[in-house]
């Protein structure tokens, strides 16, 4: 009886001391508040389209729990921005949701998140050389008490492609073209819708946002002028259909980093965080059918595929021409070529999900002074920076082969973090290939092979050079110059300095010169 008497006695001591307590009473900011940073940026949006979401943390440092009176976007309804406080919008549905906020209550020595956005139209607001900076402030109470945060956006003016939805049924455009070759019309599941004539060249003028696929249709050509910037929505790219061709007219820049000549193709999100994430975008599809394709001076980052080439590997000239150009960060293939031809020189591909270069089901190939490399986490890829082969499984898992007619390697680097870094598949009596003075990876330490690995014989190996450092300044950072300690200086062979004579930063080839799309430099220490 005595304990169970004692337990209310302290029941009861325990309820009024809680009922003392003003632990819930709060009082009015202010004004000392504190912030994590006096000034949001978020990162340069294209007109129109949503921004990534920014976070700004704000302190009470106090000891007493307060409550803030108003949280307000200074420009009001009116403003481009909008905001979260800590889970919450504010009045739903009203014309406030998002840019004011009263009575938030903050609890001593604790903070909260604030979470902005902003999607902007361009057309509203005065530009400059079809850009503007958007500013706004998130004021905190008002009067003598009032503090602010500013938020800062750079936007930009964009030529946009995309394709037509229906607005009573909400289905997107489709491309319909003729996909198995027997010169009738399909209906497709790509998204997108083929390019009007004035639409089939694009300037530096602005950039350039497509959504769903830009095709090319039967007799036109997309012409895509020195420093266009081409920007693509997830699952978007460029298809280039039969009688179509593509010329992608980039030319050697001043500025290395700058690259304000050359023509470049990455993904339509421009916030840093995004500046070298693979699988933003769909590819570059060079359709069966389509012809003389170039591709100069261009850089393809963040796509599916960075380049797909189909078919047409007995034309007279080679479907696509690639010259001076780099592709990264490619969550599959760099370059996929699919019973095609391709001529290359002065390429860079690194940094691919599966192999940089693969020439498959056959086909005709040529590359000259090229950089063909792979530092992708080599536990998440299957295969190596090269692959070739010369047959397709059906769907009974047997073997369908096409000629490799050839697959000439020149003067290149075949590297990358994995080992062996090409692969060499054939089912078919045609099989032909032959690396020239180039640096390779393979792991087979004494260099003794058969087949398609017999490093002895000339006809197929001739002067290259195995396992050996190239001493590139930052593969896993797309940095692929090499150094003057890389093994690949002057084990070039001279033959095809007259073809190439310059490397892809225009730096002209000594004699004998280096393998690779580089001349050898000094790295310039930091």
């Amino acid at each position: 009886m005595k304990r169970l008497l004692t337990f209310f006695i302290c029941f009861g001591i325990l309820i009024f001391w809680s009922s003392c307590r003003n632990d819930f009473e709060f009082s009015p900011s202010t004004g000392n508040l504190e912030f994590a940073r006096d000034t949001v940026y978020l990162d340069t949006v294209f007109t129109n389209i949503g921004s990534s979401t920014y976070n700004l943390k704000v302190y009470n440092r106090s000891d007493e729990d307060i409550t803030i009176p108003t949280i307000q976007l200074e420009n009001g309804v009116n403003s481009f921005y909008r905001m979260n406080v800590d889970g919450s919008t504010g009045d739903v549905g009203s014309a406030t949701e998002g840019k004011f906020f009263e009575n938030v209550e903050l609890l001593a020595n604790d903070s909260l998140f604030i979470f902005i956005e902003t999607t902007i139209d361009i057309s509203t607001q005065p530009t400059l050389e079809n850009q503007f900076l958007y500013t706004d402030r998130i004021l905190f109470d008002s009067g003598n008490n009032q503090q602010d945060v500013d938020l800062v956006t750079l936007v930009k003016d964009a030529v946009f492609i995309f394709p037509s939805r229906d607005e009573n049924t909400g289905i997107v455009e489709t491309l319909t073209f003729d996909v198995d070759g027997d010169g009738m019309d399909d209906e497709t599941t790509l998204q997108g819708r083929f390019l009007e004539p004035e639409e089939l060249t694009f300037t530096n003028e602005k950039p350039y946002v497509i959504y769903g696929y830009a095709g090319v249709n039967n007799g036109q050509t997309l012409t895509m002028e020195a420093g266009t910037r081409v920007n693509f929505h997830a699952d978007s790219g460029i298809i280039v259909t039969n009688g179509g061709t593509l010329n992608i007219n980039g030319e050697l820049s001043n500025d290395p980093e700058a690259l304000e000549n050359e023509v470049i193709l990455e993904g339509d999100r421009l916030e840093p965080l995004f500046e070298d994430v693979p699988g933003q975008w769909g590819t570059i599809w060079l359709f069966d059918g389509s012809t003389n394709n170039t591709i100069n001076y261009t850089t393809i980052k963040n796509a599916t595929i960075g380049v797909l080439s189909e078919g047409n590997q007995n034309e007279p000239t080679d479907k696509l021409t690639i010259n001076n150009t780099q592709i990264y960060n490619s969550s599959s293939f760099g370059i996929l070529g699919r019973a095609t031809s391709i001529a290359a020189e002065n390429v860079v591909i690194n940094n691919s999900g599966q192999s940089s270069f693969a020439g498959t089901l056959g086909g005709k190939y040529n590359f000259t002074h090229c950089t063909i490399a792979n530092y992708w986490n080599n536990s998440f890829r299957q295969f190596p920076a090269l692959l070739l082969n010369d047959f397709v499984l059906d769907e009974n898992g047997n073997a369908v082969t096409n000629a490799l007619t050839e697959a000439n390697f020149n003067n290149c680097i075949v590297y990358g973090n994995d080992n062996p870094e090409f692969l060499l598949e054939n089912e078919g009596d045609v099989f032909n290939f032959k690396f020239t003075n180039c640096l390779l990876r393979f792991n087979n330490e004494n260099l003794e092979g058969s087949g398609n690995y017999d490093f002895d014989d000339i006809v197929f190996y001739e002067g290259n050079v195995f396992n050996q450092d190239p001493d590139f300044e930052d593969p896993f950072e797309n940095l692929m110059r090499i150094g003057e300690d890389s093994e690949a200086n002057e084990i070039g062979s001279p033959d095809f300095i007259a073809q190439v004579p310059n490397d892809i930063l225009g730096e002209a080839r000594t004699s004998p010169p280096d393998t690779g799309a580089y001349e050898s430099t000094i790295f310039e220490e930091d």
